[in-house]
């Protein structure tokens, strides 16, 4: 897996030929952002979804106003998907004579941009599923109480949970919803960086 190289005559130096393993790297980067994405969209998805379920059972009317970690969670595997097609599109094909212009350095950015995409995203779905099981359930179980407390005729200043009817800890966990899914975000532009970092040698 060395570097090669070959002797030019004509300009009397010594010449860079780029190794035909190089693309390999390229392809592992775009496997691992579209498959760590899509693994951190979807369990953000699964555990979203169950605290939505379990919240919808007391307080059904809440279903839909807490469905946005489900989408902030799904949005992360088009990361994924926006960096691999990107990536796709600069590697470059093995021209006549089964040489590549592909270069390493080419190769371990296009790595580096698909790992940081892939992990981060995973990371942002983790945090989202597991903050948006508790603030779903934790919305609809203040909303339940204050129902509850208003039919026993608990109303002014018997407590500000009368009034609230769950909307202060929803504000609260969009709030966590935005800055978890911003992690995801931060690999993106990263990723999108690292990309343009490319070098191309061939055969004069």
């Amino acid at each position: 897996m060395g570097d090669e190289y070959y002797y030019d005559d004509n300009q009397n130096n010594i010449s860079y030929q780029c190794p035909n393993w190089a693309p390999v790297l390229s392809f592992t980067g775009i496997a691992m952002a579209v498959a760590f994405a899509n693994i951190g969209a979807a369990y953000g998805t699964a555990k979203a979804g169950q605290g939505i379920m379990a919240m919808g059972i007391r307080s059904p009317e809440l279903l839909m106003k807490n469905i946005i970690p489900v989408v902030m969670a799904g949005v992360l595997g088009i990361y994924g998907l926006i960096v691999s097609v990107i990536l796709n599109g600069k590697v470059t094909r093995p021209k006549n004579g089964g040489y590549t212009t592909f270069s390493q350095y080419t190769g371990f950015a296009h790595l580096a941009a698909g790992a940081c995409c892939g992990l981060c995203a995973l990371a942002s779905g983790l945090a989202i599923g597991i903050s948006a099981d508790a603030g779903t359930r934790a919305v609809g179980a203040q909303s339940a109480m204050a129902a509850s407390w208003k039919k026993m005729g608990f109303t002014g200043d018997s407590g500000v949970q009368v009034e609230s009817s769950g909307d202060s800890l929803f504000v609260g966990t969009v709030l966590i919803q935005v800055f978890a899914g911003n992690l995801g975000l931060y690999g993106l532009i990263t990723a999108l960086i690292l990309s343009q970092m490319d070098y191309s040698c061939q055969r004069d």
